[in-house]
């Protein structure tokens, strides 16, 4: 068994979890038509918690697995990636990067700002998990479903999506390589040129002087002083919204984000919930709550 055959497994284990109930918490049944209103229009704050034990009950569900004394999956918290099979048998370790979806959010929020060049041995997985409360608003964390992807093709659908110099640039983070493990930076940052405050023309100029291939991205040393040549030169801001998995246009978690919303759940497609909870229309959403209660 090498770390392609513990990551095929994984994959196998986790992607097999659709329709999983999983026991972490219980949202009680509303015990009124008002109540379940008021809790439909704040269901989405419990996210960012449920979310996190989510992923936290993901590495108990993969140690359930029979690994045959290889390894065990432990959670990283903090630390790349969430989840790290220590073996000293597999080297190198595999890992999976698990980020919760609640598709009842207007957008995949969950950011992937690590560095391409972590990727390097292609033994880091993506695992994007659906889930929504058993009843709509209601019930245990249900996994709706699940996507497992190679970390090494988001980080490049990132990095070739949002890198257009001079306009934007994605740069590397700083070689912490000597420091210890918690001082290690390992995430990519994006930059947007400030057209008002600086020479647009001039800014392209230098680009094109970097040859045909000069607006490739590229995480090489050479490359990135280039970008730190440019940085200094011309007006840049810090993209506060960088790297949300929803914007980097990766095909198959665009896919998959269109097959979740398309799913029937309690009598409507996830869409149509979505619409329904986000509505203003007081009657249409008691309509739907009525459902389900």
């Amino acid at each position: 068994m090498d770390f392609n055959d513990v990551l095929d497994c994984a994959k196998s284990e986790l992607t097999s979890l659709d329709e999983h109930l999983i026991d972490i918490l219980d949202i009680s049944r509303p015990p009124s038509l008002e109540y379940a209103k008021n809790l439909a229009k704040v269901i989405s704050k419990l996210s960012p918690l449920l979310g996190n034990m989510i992923e936290f009950s993901t590495v108990d569900l993969l140690n359930q697995y029979d690994w045959c004394d290889n390894g065990k999956w432990v959670r990283q918290d903090p630390g790349f990636p969430d989840a790290l099979f220590k073996s000293d048998i597999i080297i190198p370790n595999p890992g999976i990067e698990i980020k919760a979806w609640f598709p009842f959010a207007t957008e995949i929020t969950a950011r992937f700002k690590d560095s391409v060049n972590i990727f390097s041995e292609n033994n880091i997985d993506v695992a994007l998990i659906a889930w929504l409360p058993e009843h709509v608003i209601w019930g245990k964390p249900k996994i709706i479903d699940v996507l497992v992807v190679s970390g090494k093709s988001v980080a490049e659908a990132r990095d070739s999506h949002y890198h257009r110099p001079p306009d934007y640039i994605v740069f590397e983070p700083e070689d912490t390589s000597e420091r210890t493990s918690n001082l290690q930076q390992t995430n990519t940052n994006g930059y947007k040129l400030q057209t008002d405050k600086c020479d647009a023309n001039e800014a392209e100029i230098l680009v094109e002087s970097w040859g045909p291939k000069g607006k490739i991205y590229s995480p090489s040393v050479e490359y990135q002083r280039k970008l730190h040549d440019l940085l200094g030169k011309f007006v840049y801001r810090l993209d506060t919204n960088y790297a949300k998995l929803d914007r980097i246009e990766h095909k198959e978690i665009e896919a998959f984000k269109q097959q979740v919303l398309d799913k029937e759940y309690q009598g409507k497609t996830i869409k149509q919930w979505s619409n329904v909870l986000l509505s203003k229309d007081e009657e249409r959403l008691e309509e739907a709550l009525k459902t389900i209660l």
